[in-house]
């Protein structure tokens, strides 16, 4: 078999020694340096029968017909490249015989070394002994005699591999795997490497052999059906799992994934994902289907059903200003998706949506259906557990459209929109509205920047079944209701700025003056205002609510400053704010949102980064009375791109009534780091605690639930691993535990297993 590398280099050549055969006769995968290829006075394409060449020295024997070239000779032909110590060629028989250091390139790039290759006049086809062949995109192959016919390489006794077979300082070594094999065919065409009685050698360790085997040349071009990696898992709900997706490619626009799913605790699982594109678009479809015992009530046992999971999605544009997109995610049972680690999620949603977009309009016509996962055990919200509570929202329809105004100079915008909800078992309704907000900017001559901004809107609801929504504030009255709302506000930004420390600083006063007339609110259902919370995300916005449903009127006054610091390599923002209200709405702005009360509570942000190697974000919220902290959320991120830390942290502790189940209090710490050991390898892990401070009483017979007992400090999930990465091989191990569980989907420890060997994948 060939080697990868000489073991003695030649000097007189360069560093990667001579070109073909080693010092023990065997071809070698190290390339020597690469020769000039270019030919003098050639600077333009060559018709097909055109061909120039130079050398040291050329001889013409006028009776037969032979060219001989001697000492660096160059020749191009057909976009072939050629160079080598000395050609022969027969003009009669059109047969070209290279000796010495023949270097090869053909269109594509890729480059043929050898000692003695015998070749067409075109150099397309020909026979080389002792010949190496590396590809444009890194790969290698030596074989101890090749031959290319019509575009593909045939190479006998060969080798090949896409690792790096030189250290840092040039010196050959041998690759971390490789494929051996008494045949490889290789096909540009079809950008594959075919194989006949192949091994695959990993650390000069055999471990597998097949007697024919294919993969791609690591182009991404090409029809690459084949296998992929595998994947190879164990936990202790399913046991050892091992998974092997199988590539279809259809055309280039379309293909096709095959995984059967083995486990040696349940049955099997298959899965399959079809992808198509085509110019107006793209979409895919992907499904999962098993059979499995499934319980929400214990552990173990449960009886058995066919159980599956399917998601689609799909983007379309219909023309410059018209997309169509869809999304569906559906499942059998509530457990499926965590049991078989899939995903996590606690509600599926789908939608189809049309969207019509220009310079100065917007409209959206959608229609969105939910499925909830949360499970229906003590400490969950008994209100998203429960199916019949989720909305179906067709049509939801929502159009805007941009007008100048002429008269005084500003903006006008107008909105439509409607919504409809329906559930099962829950509160039904129905909305429309018209509005109209005017806005127009002003800077001053001492460069106050204000912003002006009237708003009207008139809606109409109707809604039944009300008595079914849990929440009695959110409920609202049954039957039609109207409604009318106006508000006007007038913005002022000051900004101040100047130099620094070397460098430049911003400081901006805000004051906002916001009125609206009382607005009737609480007989109106609550569908989309229900996590209200003050940030400084929404402090000087006109509705602090998230959605239509709430409006917060009377009239206010809300007050900031903004700072910036930009300095060499160090950067900071930050605002903080607050406002104050002239009447109380204590009736829709419960205690602890922060905008109860005349006066609301502070809030701010403050971002610091130092070059790439810290950035820290905090964002809080202080108690207005007492300045104690009612929201805290920390995102810092430590280190390089190859060490780091990352801290995340999150207190809310606002008081709020627990019966208003959208604004439960919570406290949470995550954590992440990587850890560079050398080049190649790295220890990673991450965790989620959950510091609540709450006790639930949990029965025996409720060991489903999310946390048998919460003492303050509950890990959530968590994982640690260890990897490996250079330039053709990766291998990783890796822990994980998921503390959230119930039913058949009961936590444990998993453990995931990854190797990948570079273009072995299909």
């Amino acid at each position: 078999m060939p080697a990868f590398a000489q073991s003695t280099p030649d000097a007189s050549i360069g560093a990667g020694g001579s070109f073909g055969a080693s010092d023990n006769g065997r071809p070698a995968l190290v390339e020597p340096s690469t020769p000039a290829l270019s030919v003098e006075d050639v600077n333009k394409p060559l018709a097909d029968n055109e061909a120039a060449f130079t050398a040291d020295q050329l001889d013409y024997d006028t009776e037969k017909h032979i060219v001989t070239a001697t000492g660096d000779v160059r020749m191009i032909r057909q976009g072939n490249r050629m160079r080598a110590d000395k050609v022969i060629w027969n003009r009669d028989s059109d047969d070209v015989h290279a000796y010495g250091n023949v270097a090869i390139q053909n269109p594509q790039g890729d480059m043929t070394y050898a000692q003695d290759a015998e070749l067409t006049d075109s150099m397309k086809d020909g026979v080389a002994q002792d010949m190496l062949l590396v590809l444009e995109n890194g790969g290698r192959m030596a074989a101890a005699r090749g031959a290319r016919k019509d575009g593909v390489y045939t190479l006998n006794h060969a080798a090949y591999t896409p690792c790096d077979v030189t250290t840092s300082k040039g010196c050959p070594k041998e690759p971390i795997w490789k494929i051996t094999a008494a045949k490889v065919v290789y096909d540009p065409s079809r950008h594959r490497v075919s194989y006949r009685d192949a091994r695959l050698t990993f650390l000069g360790l055999p471990i597998f052999w097949l007697p024919a085997f294919s993969h791609p040349d690591g182009s991404g071009a090409g029809g690459n059906s084949g296998l992929l990696v595998p994947d190879v898992s164990y936990n202790s709900r399913n046991g050892m799992m091992y998974a092997q997706p199988y590539y279809i490619q259809f055309a280039p626009n379309r293909d096709l994934t095959v995984t059967p799913y083995v486990f040696t605790s349940v049955l099997p699982m298959l899965s399959a994902e079809y992808r198509s594109l085509s110019e107006k678009g793209a979409w895919r479809v992907q499904g999962y289907l098993t059979d499995s015992s499934q319980s929400t009530t214990a552990t173990t046992g449960g009886s058995k059903s066919v159980r599956g999971y399917i998601e689609a999605n799909g983007t379309w544009q219909l023309s410059p200003n018209w997309t169509l997109t869809g999304s569906l995610r559906a499942v059998t049972d509530k457990t499926f998706l965590q049991r078989y680690d899939l995903n996590y999620d606690d509600t599926l949603r789908s939608v189809v949506k049309a969207e019509r977009i220009d310079g100065d309009s917007y409209l959206s016509i959608a229609g969105w259906a939910f499925q909830t996962l949360v499970p229906n055990v003590p400490g969950s919200n008994l209100a998203q557990a429960r199916q019949g509570q989720q909305p179906i929202a067709i049509p939801a329809i929502d159009y805007r459209r941009r007008i100048g105004d002429p008269w005084l100079g500003g903006t006008l915008t107008l909105q439509a929109n409607t919504l409809g909800l329906i559930r099962t078992d829950g509160q039904d309704k129905q909305r429309a509205f018209v509005s109209a907000e005017w806005q127009k900017w002003l800077l001053t001559g001492m460069g106050q920047l204000v912003t002006f901004t009237a708003y009207g809107r008139g809606d109409i609801y109707h809604s039944d079944q009300n008595d079914l929504t849990q929440t009695v504030v959110y409920q609202g009255h049954p039957g039609w209701e109207g409604r009318g709302i106006a508000a006007a506000a007038v913005d002022v930004r000051w900004p101040f700025v100047g130099d620094v420390w070397g460098g430049t600083q911003r400081i901006t006063p805000r004051i906002q003056f916001a009125g609206s007339p009382r607005t009737r609110n609480m007989a109106i259902p609550n569908e989309d205002s229900r996590a209200v919370d003050l940030e400084d995300t929404n402090l000087f916005s006109l509705n602090r609510f998230p959605g239509y449903d709430r409006w917060e009127d009377g009239a206010r006054i809300t007050y900031g400053v903004e700072y910036a610091l930009d300095l060499p390599r160090f950067s900071l923002r930050s605002d903080i704010g607050q406002s104050y209200r002239f009447n109380n709405r204590d009736s829709i702005l419960p205690p602890g949102t922060g905008l109860s009360g005349k006066t609301s509570d502070i809030v701010g942000r403050a971002t610091v980064r130092y070059g790439s190697f810290v950035s820290v974000t905090e964002r809080f919220r202080l108690d207005k009375n007492s300045f104690a902290i009612r929201r805290n959320e920390i995102d810092a991120t430590l280190g390089s791109a190859n060490t780091y830390l990352q801290v995340g942290y999150l207190n809310l502790s606002r008081n709020i009534d627990p019966s208003i189940e959208d604004l439960r209090d919570h406290e949470e710490v995550r954590l992440g780091a990587r850890l560079a050991i050398g080049k190649r390898w790295s220890l990673f892990g991450s965790t989620t605690l959950d510091l609540s401070d709450e006790t639930q009483t949990v029965s025996a017979s409720q060991s489903q639930t999310l946390t048998d007992l919460d003492d303050g400090i509950d890990p959530v999930k968590s994982r640690v691993g260890l990897a490996y990465e250079d330039d053709c091989f990766e291998a990783s191990v890796q822990w994980r535990r998921n503390y959230a569980a119930f039913g058949d989907a009961r936590y444990g420890n998993s453990f995931q297993f990854r190797l990948a060997f570079k273009n072995l994948g299909r």
